[in-house]
């Protein structure tokens, strides 16, 4: 098996690693390391969970550490994310894998953050500066962001900026870093916007791709279960949230309305429940993600802000309370759940109106989601040629003591014996 050793990374990352208790790559991080170094540009193509940011990261922090490039203040890294939550998540990745490389600096700027205070860090000198892309140009256009000696761009998450209109910004962005850099597009779901803009800005690349089936049916059981209307939905969610073997969840919604006044119910219900979405400023978005992190929090009520760039070890189940407008976004919401390898639990409640995206989801992911029901709140409502079946709990998880979830077989006990440990990296 490959250690991160074969890779001859400079001497500080491993040390890095060794603290971190990361010792062996994963498929993608096998992958793509070998070629980021060489050099190539690439476009790499793996689920949610799998370390995607120590796949692009580690190359460009070596390269820095090697103690080549221009000198100067702006930076040598250049990290695109289309959330605050992903840049944020990127930015903490960074500082923990660079912490042991000397005079290391990673500077975050996202929308909804200080500007005097995010002026104050881009005057001082830094190699990594990660950013949404419209506070980014904000800042570019202001001057204070210095692009000369960028010898990497990262666009992570591409998907997910073509999808919220992000698509001009990144091209101006581009436009204004070196020419010669090496580019790099990690994304999720390789559609027909991502590769056009890959053919725009990558030179000859090189294509990753990690197959997204093999890695959600080791880490993540999925689960539909059928609604007959509002309030069975609603009965059905305080059942599953009851579950003894529930760790921590979120639950998404459709909507920010819909994620408001959802929260409060569930408050109302006794629930330790927060509610985050993009009219939140970022002093509450904050909060309530760290309120989650701190186990202060048992049920973060999400739109689809929340579906990329949150990792919190602690999260066993994500519920689909709505399902997704688009069918990615299945991928990354049940991906905050059974993180690297490790198992999780999905469930996605469905009734009549939503069964044009569940087919449009099972045709994206390649496979039909099992059919479960939790006993006592089966539903009426049943479309002919899929059979219901019970979620079944199972041995304990090694990390955390928790019971995971295994498939359903056709057995039917009750549902308070499903529930799954989540531990995971990216």
């Amino acid at each position: 098996m490959t250690s991160f050793d074969a890779f001859g990374l400079a001497a500080p990352l491993g040390r890095a690693l060794a603290r971190l208790d990361i010792h062996v790559p994963t498929p993608i991080q096998a992958a793509a390391i070998p070629l980021l170094m060489s050099g190539s540009d690439l476009v790499a193509t793996a689920p949610t969970g799998t370390g995607k940011t120590a796949a692009f990261m580690l190359p460009a922090l070596h390269r820095i550490a090697s103690g080549q490039g221009a000198p100067g203040r702006g930076p040598r890294v250049l990290v695109l994310a289309p959330t605050r939550e992903l840049a944020q998540q990127v930015d903490r990745a960074t500082q923990e894998l660079g912490r042991l490389l000397p005079r290391f600096s990673s500077v975050c700027i996202t929308g909804g953050a200080s500007y005097q205070v995010q002026n104050r860090r881009l005057a001082a000198p830094h190699e990594v500066l990660v950013a949404t892309p419209g506070r980014f140009i904000d800042q570019l256009r202001a001057g204070r962001i210095d692009l000369a000696r960028v010898d990497t761009l990262v666009l992570d998450e591409a998907d997910r900026m073509l999808d919220m209109g992000f698509a001009d910004d990144v091209l101006q962005i581009a436009a204004a870093v070196p020419a010669g850099r090496q580019t790099v597009c990690f994304t999720a779901t390789l559609s027909r916007g991502v590769r056009q803009l890959a053919a725009g800005l990558l030179r000859d690349p090189q294509w990753l791709s990690i197959e997204r089936a093999h890695a959600e049916r080791t880490a993540i059981d999925d689960h539909v279960i059928y609604v007959d209307d509002a309030a069975h939905r609603d009965r059905l969610l305080q059942a599953c949230l009851r579950d003894a073997g529930l760790g921590q969840a979120i639950v998404f919604t459709a909507t920010r309305r819909h994620a408001e006044e959802l929260a409060r119910f569930l408050h109302r219900e006794g629930f330790a429940a927060e509610a985050l979405h993009g009219d939140l400023g970022q002093r509450d978005r904050n909060r309530a993600l760290e309120r989650l992190r701190r186990g202060q929090c048992r049920v973060l009520v999400a739109t689809d802000v929340a579906a990329r760039g949150i990792d919190v070890a602690t999260v066993t189940h994500v519920i689909n309370f709505q399902l997704p407008r688009f069918a990615e976004d299945y991928v990354h919401r049940i991906g905050r759940t059974g993180r690297a390898g490790a198992s999780g639990q999905a469930l996605s409640f469905v009734g009549r109106e939503d069964l044009l995206a569940l087919r449009r989801i099972e045709h994206l992911i390649g496979r039909s989601v099992q059919v479960s029901e939790i006993e006592g709140h089966e539903a009426r409502f049943r479309p002919s040629g899929r059979e219901s079946k019970r979620p079944v709990g199972g041995r304990r998880h090694p990390r955390n003591g928790g019971p995971a979830a295994r498939r359903a077989q056709g057995h039917r006990p009750s549902s308070r014996r499903a529930a799954a440990g989540a531990r995971g990296q990216e």
